[in-house]
């Protein structure tokens, strides 16, 4: 059976289709190099990145315990100081209890007052 082919035709077709996959093969080893080196820079930095990300760890927890014990420590200070308030106040009552009550008296009008006030102008 003779081919239809003009002479030399199927070698160029054959030199054609082994340039493409040669180029299709050298273009798969190119981008198998290329994910190789983008892999192993990401590793890189992974490693590079890790330790820094421990300090900025460690630094945030560190800031939080010291904000805690600051925290803490402000709220025993208020109470310390609302506890001798107290205590003045009621040394204050035992001294001059005459005088107390006529304060106490006195605040409890004015809140009176004012809550009448208060109410006269809603209705």
């Amino acid at each position: 059976m003779m081919s239809t082919k003009p002479f030399g035709q199927s070698s160029i077709a054959d030199q054609a289709a082994q340039g493409a996959d040669s180029a299709i093969g050298r273009t798969q080893q190119m981008a198998d190099e290329a994910l190789s080196s983008l892999s192993d820079k990401v590793h890189d930095m992974r490693g590079q990145a890790a330790p820094v990300i421990n300090r900025v760890a460690a630094k945030a927890e560190e800031l939080a315990r010291r904000s805690a014990d600051a925290m803490r420590d402000r709220s025993q200070l208020i109470k310390e100081q609302a506890y001798r308030a107290q205590d003045m106040t009621v040394g204050y009552i035992k001294d001059e209890p005459l005088k107390s009550i006529l304060m106490a008296a006195a605040a409890g009008a004015a809140l009176m007052a004012l809550l009448q006030l208060l109410r006269t102008r809603d209705h």
